[in-house]
């Protein structure tokens, strides 16, 4: 048979149908709040912003910013008000490996939950018309972005908004809604009677219409914009399937990891650790290295480049990229920061959230320490503190 030869033109001809569905692709953006200094989650966030702290051994904003591109976004602009270049340097690499645009909008003061949206009003306008998505930066779950575009586009409303399930509905702002349309009626704050259970859960989609309501100061989407557009019976809300978690601090973030490795159990990703030293759902990146007769899990994220030595037992904990773990040493309910070591037979428990570059010595004790970078352990931390 002869080989077939294309020319330039035959190349074109053929791409063109390519092109043009392309072309016909709606180009969506997103605005993702990472806002400020990260306090609750000190000490990590001395080291980095807290968007680029790795949950499940991926910084967490990539979560967000790789659940977007499945769904066609192909803009991200990040609302930010701290070490913007260092965020941007960052996520360079994660630009050009995605093939999305990320940009940022820096506030020179804080303007809440919804001024940056006017602060970035020039890069989320187009000429498209077509809505973006707003993201809390702090929110892991399964992202239903696909559902969630469906929705809006079924209700004809100018907002949509997620809104996730809780226990204990007192403790936060509920939405209430018209229970078959998602229509929003109205929101309570902090409920002391029960109105019902459904939270903003810090996921919008929204038509550029809003951005004429929101005016470039500290203003609040929740408090201030959404009851309005309520109140024209033009907010929707959708219930979040799945998990979800605000993992701004340590202990949601525990709670957190738990969820998501449910999930992806649930799912049954390859990406969970399977052996006889195994119990439960553990992530551990493939550069890490596990020694003998070791006990890992249920709930346990190991980093790049990780040394677990031998009967090392870890729990519903995560082990950062570059940590050594020492003989038959224990760690649970705690998050151990980058290149720290914990000592042979140390006991590091009860919410201890070590920072870059921590070392415990032997046989140390820690219920519940909170230890700053660059420190050396020499002592038990016999309750709760923070160690500067």
């Amino acid at each position: 048979m002869p080989t077939q030869q294309y020319t330039q033109s035959d190349v074109n001809r053929l791409l063109e149908p390519v092109k043009k569905q392309e072309r016909r692709k709606i180009r969506m953006k997103a605005l993702i709040l990472v806002g400020g200094f990260g306090t609750r989650l000190r000490p990590l966030t001395l080291s980095v912003p807290k968007p680029l702290v790795e949950f499940a051994n991926k910084p967490m904003i990539l979560h967000q910013i790789e659940a977007l591109k499945a769904v066609g976004v192909t803009e991200v602009v990040l609302a930010i008000n701290y070490q913007p270049e260092v965020m941007l340097n960052f996520l360079k690499e994660f630009e050009t490996k995605l093939g999305i645009k990320i940009t940022c909008s820096q506030e020179t003061e804080p303007l809440g939950t919804a001024g940056p949206l006017a602060l970035a009003r020039d890069k989320l306008v187009d000429d498209s018309g077509e809505p973006f998505f707003v993201l809390n930066s702090d929110v892991i779950s399964d992202y239903p972005f696909k559902e969630m575009i469906e929705f809006h586009k079924s209700h004809g409303g100018e907002a949509s908004l997620m809104v996730t399930k809780v226990d204990e509905p007192s403790k936060y702002g509920v939405v209430v809604t018209e229970e078959s349309t998602g229509q929003v009626e109205r929101f309570v704050e902090k409920p002391k009677l029960f109105v019902g259970n459904k939270i903003n859960a810090g996921i919008y989609l929204l038509d550029p219409s809003i951005l004429d309501r929101i005016q470039l100061r500290p203003t609040s989407i929740e408090k201030e914009i959404f009851p309005k557009i309520a109140a024209e019976k033009k907010l929707y809300a959708m219930v979040l399937p799945g998990f979800w978690m605000d993992i701004g601090q340590p202990r949601d973030y525990i709670t957190g990891l738990r969820l998501y490795l449910d999930s992806l159990k649930k799912k049954s990703s390859p990406k969970l650790a399977s052996g006889s030293h195994i119990v439960g759902n553990v992530l551990v990146d493939e550069t890490a290295t596990i020694g003998e007769g070791c006990l890992i899990g249920p709930d346990v994220a190991i980093g790049p480049g990780c040394v677990i030595e031998s009967g090392v037992r870890l729990s519903r904990c995560t082990v950062m990229r570059g940590v050594r773990v020492k003989k038959h040493a224990c760690i649970s309910s705690s998050i151990i920061g980058w290149h720290s070591t914990v000592g042979q037979w140390a006991r590091v428990e009860n919410m201890t959230i070590l920072g870059e570059d921590v070392h415990v010595c032997d046989e140390i004790y820690s219920n519940g320490g909170v230890v700053l970078p660059h420190k050396e352990i020499k002592s038990s931390i016999l309750k709760p503190e923070i160690v500067m």
